[in-house]
């Protein structure tokens, strides 16, 4: 997977530049559903992945589709940021996509309801795939709003507990541990100060910790976003609460905000062999599937387990489950060859010798329950832990809003303000951040 999928400032400038085309897509969606997809043509696809053995992967897919379709040759372009994605369609012509594929979820609500993509309903019923037998629960919510499907998904991010075994045997830890109160606790058993520092951190909990945002710590509860209205629930919801309370009691059991976070400024960069994890700084890791891969090569010095993220105390009985994202796929208002396009986002989503094949390639999670299950999937046996979250029906994703994931980084800001120790009343806070997210997505409509 690519590292630029969970860049915050990559994601916020997205969401803004999606804003600015809002209105010039509007009234496009269908008006190129009128090619003959068995005639000899070209389409055009652009995708975000960068890395040679991604590409290498895409290039695998596309081969296998054209070998399938021999009519329809894809000429392809990567390394498409959202940024670049949205002036193209903004300009249209020739030169512009006829199909995407886009690393941020968060933005699926711009995209349907500005109708940047089409919707992709009429073309499923069409061919009679049901999104809710064909993709994971989490993952079939993430990639529709408002009723318009207008994308799929193409490969997942599953988010799972990543834990130095070595270091569990010494500290006289059997197990993972599998609910909140447990996790605290371990944190603090595999935690060895040095000085004014440590020697080896249990798990660094602060929001700027690598992949420890709120969204992703939300994964162990069961979170309602937004109410039937489409109104913020985060203050009602009290999985909000309880979250951000347990985050900051945790902050608090290692030795406080400014401690840890003069300790973080000392990490590798979070795509390289200086990882904090991979050099044994921290003991556990909350992270995507990708990171084992990344984690083995290079070469650590312990034995590392993998389990799902631990859930909240009331929420025992659920354990297993954990925080879901990924790519998806969707075809330009714009493209004049919908048809042939749709041919070619069916193929690399709902085939599952495809989906099966990209992910063996690229190291992802599959995105259909069917290539979940596949005997071609080819895997660490570690690696199950993630396939596991994806397929259980009680995993959890952040749901798409008009305005991307502003809501998000209003939660996060929050989350920022509350683990310093600056908003103290967390009742207050969740109750002003959500007038605000209300505010801000009644702008954008």
């Amino acid at each position: 997977m690519s590292g630029n999928r969970r860049k915050p400032a990559a994601a916020l400038a997205a969401t803004a530049a999606i804003a600015l085309f809002a209105s010039a897509c509007t009234g496009q969606s269908g008006s190129g559903a009128n090619d003959d997809a068995s005639k000899e043509t070209t389409i055009t696809f652009w995708h975000g992945w960068s890395a040679p053995g991604e590409v290498k992967g895409i290039e695998a897919t596309i081969a296998a589709f054209e070998k399938a379709h021999s009519n329809i040759h894809v000429k392809v372009v990567g390394n498409m940021t959202d940024d670049k994605i949205n002036q193209a369609l903004r300009a249209g012509g020739s030169k512009a996509p006829d199909v995407v594929s886009s690393f941020t979820t968060n933005n699926v609500g711009k995209f349907c309801s500005s109708k940047a993509f089409v919707d992709l309903n009429p073309f499923l019923e069409k061919d009679g795939i049901d999104p809710e037998t064909t993709f994971p629960k989490a993952m079939n919510e993430y990639t529709q709003f408002d009723g318009v499907r207008c994308t799929v998904p193409l490969l997942g991010d599953a988010y799972g507990l990543y834990y130095n075994k070595d270091a569990f045997e010494k500290a006289g830890i059997a197990n993972p541990p599998k609910t909140w109160s447990e996790f605290a606790a371990d944190a603090k058993k595999l935690t060895k100060t040095k000085g004014d520092s440590y020697e080896q951190l249990g798990f660094m909990p602060t929001y700027h910790g690598y992949e420890a945002t709120t969204e992703h710590y939300l994964g162990g509860w069961n979170p309602s976003y937004f109410d039937a209205d489409g109104k913020s629930n985060i203050a009602k919801d009290p999985a909000f609460a309880a979250m951000l309370t347990n985050q900051k009691k945790l902050v608090d059991s290692l030795g406080g905000y400014t401690k840890l976070e003069k300790f973080r400024a000392g990490f590798g960069d979070e795509w390289g062999a200086k990882h904090p994890f991979h050099t044994g700084q921290v003991a556990m890791q909350l992270d995507g599937e990708w990171r084992l891969g990344m984690a083995e090569d290079t070469k650590p010095k312990f034995e590392i387990g993998v389990a799902p993220m631990p859930v909240a105390d009331d929420e025992a009985d659920t354990y297993g489950k954990g925080y879901l994202t990924g790519t998806i796929a969707g075809i330009a208002a714009t493209s004049s060859k919908q048809n042939a396009a749709w041919e070619l986002v069916k193929f690399m989503t709902t085939d599952t010798d495809a989906v099966v094949n990209f992910a063996n390639a690229i190291h992802n999670v599959p995105s259909t329950l069917a290539a979940l299950k596949s005997p071609k999937l080819k895997y660490d046996p570690r690696f199950k832990t993630f396939l596991d979250i994806a397929a259980n029906p009680k995993s959890t994703t952040t749901p798409p809003s008009v305005n991307g994931g502003a809501y998000l980084t209003s939660l996060q800001n929050l989350g920022y303000d509350v683990e310093k120790g600056e908003q103290k009343d967390i009742k207050a806070g969740l109750e002003k951040t959500a007038k605000e997210i209300d505010a801000a997505i009644a702008q954008a409509k």
